[in-house]
């Protein structure tokens, strides 16, 4: 049909040019806002009914609608019917104009995290590790344990040196080791125990000399033990064995003296006190008490004197003075059993059962004192035999029972008495004569 408004190849009419139509200009606006956004040209947009309303070659949607009904209207009520048309059109969602994608929200822009952990693209690249703190982090990726010794350094500071002190430190701790090493160490450091004894305590025990001389000896090649030459110091050998001693040491022995001294008041045993003398200047060739068969007296004998035993300052009495270790040990050593014997005169009252206090019962520093044989002998005067030496030993004893020592003579060390010895003067101890 003529009046269908196509032809007969099915194409619609063609669209009038923009001089014919004589509402162009007043569907400019609603045309503009009803045109879609252009897609990117790698996707072309889907064409709908919606899409071919709105096309500007095809008139068949409701913006048509108002050509026709308003094809003999004036300008005015064209106008007013596209504006109600504009209205009523239905909008597209493709109508509306892209959004910029700087200006969406951070939720939108930030894509979403997968769950599970993506496994890197690149065999080399070290996935970061974890920060401390989160839940889950690997064995591997745990932080170690640092030093004790050591701060965490701050970020952007230098690590610092180890000072010397670090070091001494880190040198005192122990290092682990493992259970058999450390049980191995233990032994080899215990070790076996020596065999045998001392060789200088078994001449000293034996009398030869004292242990300080013996050590001399040894040092000096002077000592054969089953006839082999020992001159190692610590040397330890069977308390059973041979010893002998070669001639220099015998020489050398007797060299050795020992002298008997009658000590005046005034005069200090050992070394001098400050306005004190020591009892070895009264040891002169004019103080001698000359006896048969008495060496002559040389200077030379003073040299290693010393006295076995003490004698208080403002005491007198037999004094021993000798530089034989043997003497020495059979006075002073620590097995020393011989006896000292003193005549003791004193002032006071002695308390009720005071004598028995004095032969045993008393103690001085804490210690008990060995048991004493005391004798009155008048009402000023008591007896003492002691086997021990402390020091004041007799005066701190009386001032327990409530006397006070007034004047001290010790008259016999051992079995050698002080006899008529003159005060202040001095003998040899003869070759007959022994402790």
């Amino acid at each position: 049909m003529s009046g269908s408004g196509r032809d007969s190849s099915g194409k619609g009419p063609a669209a009038p040019a923009a001089g014919d139509d004589p509402w162009a200009k007043w569907r400019k606006p609603a045309e503009a806002a009803a045109k879609p956004a252009e897609k990117p040209a790698d996707k072309p947009p889907r064409r709908g009914p919606e899409r071919e309303a709105l096309s500007p070659g095809k008139k068949t949607g409701p913006a048509a609608a108002p050509a026709k009904a308003g094809a003999g209207a004036g300008p005015a009520k064209a106008l007013a019917i596209a504006a109600v048309d504009a209205k009523k059109a239905p909008k597209s969602k493709t109508a509306r104009p892209a959004a910029d994608p700087s200006l969406r929200p951070a939720a939108e822009a930030r894509p979403l995290r997968s769950p599970v952990a993506k496994v890197p693209e690149v065999a080399n690249e070290v996935p970061p590790a974890k920060p401390s703190g989160t839940l889950g982090v690997s064995r591997s990726a745990a932080a170690q344990p640092r030093p004790l010794h050591k701060k965490p350094a701050r970020a952007g500071a230098v690590a610092k040196r180890p000072t010397l002190a670090d070091k001494a430190r880190a040198a005192e701790q122990p290092v682990a080791r493992p259970a058999a090493a450390a049980s191995q160490a233990a032994e080899s450091r215990r070790g076996t125990p020596p065999e045998g004894v001392r060789l200088s305590k078994v001449m000293s025990e034996r009398g030869l000399c004292s242990r300080r001389e013996a050590d001399l000896w040894i040092e000096r090649g002077w000592v054969f033990v089953d006839g082999e030459q020992i001159s190692e110091l610590g040397s330890r050998i069977d308390p059973a064995a041979e010893i002998t001693v070669s001639k220099e040491a015998k020489k050398d022995q007797a060299k050795a003296v020992t002298i008997l001294l009658h000590k005046p008041v005034g005069y200090v045993s050992g070394q001098p006190e400050p306005g004190m003398q020591p009892a070895v200047t009264l040891v002169t060739a004019e103080a001698q008490v000359v006896q048969s068969g008495d060496a002559e007296f040389k200077p030379w004998m003073l040299r290693g004197l010393a006295p076995a035993g003490r004698l208080d300052v403002d005491s007198t009495g037999l004094l021993v003075l000798t530089s034989d270790g043997r003497v020495a040990k059979r006075l002073i050593g620590e097995d020393s059993d011989a006896e000292k014997e003193y005549l003791v005169r004193v002032a006071g009252q002695m308390i009720k059962g005071g004598l028995d206090l004095l032969r045993h019962g008393l103690e001085l520093d804490g210690k008990a004192l060995k048991p004493a044989w005391v004798k009155q002998l008048n009402e000023d005067q008591l007896h003492f035999i002691l086997k021990e030496g402390k020091k004041r030993q007799i005066r701190r004893m009386c001032e327990l029972v409530g006397l006070k020592v007034i004047g001290l003579k010790r008259v016999r060390i051992g079995r050698i008495r002080l006899g008529d010895l003159p005060m202040g003067q001095w003998r040899f101890l003869r070759a007959d004569e022994a402790f």
